[in-house]
């Protein structure tokens, strides 16, 4: 099992999210519980899409964390 890194972004009206390791691989929903859900189904869609076709999955390579600061 790999573990992908998943950025989550809130927009004014809903939310998006994208794969840096997997490029066009996102989603976007009205809620963030939706858009999680929507995001690991595309995650493997794409994967499977990818072995379908004969083309390497790619690994992990990026790390996100949240880092707190005074403001």
């Amino acid at each position: 099992m790999k573990e992908y890194t998943v950025i989550f972004e809130r927009g004014e009206h809903s939310w998006g999210a994208y794969v840096p390791d997997l490029p066009v691989c996102m989603a976007a929903g009205q809620t963030r519980e939706e858009v999680e859900k929507l995001i690991r189904e595309a995650i493997q869609m794409h994967i499977e899409d990818l072995r379908a076709t004969g083309e390497p999955v790619p690994e992990p390579t990026h790390f996100a964390a949240s880092i707190r600061v005074a403001a």
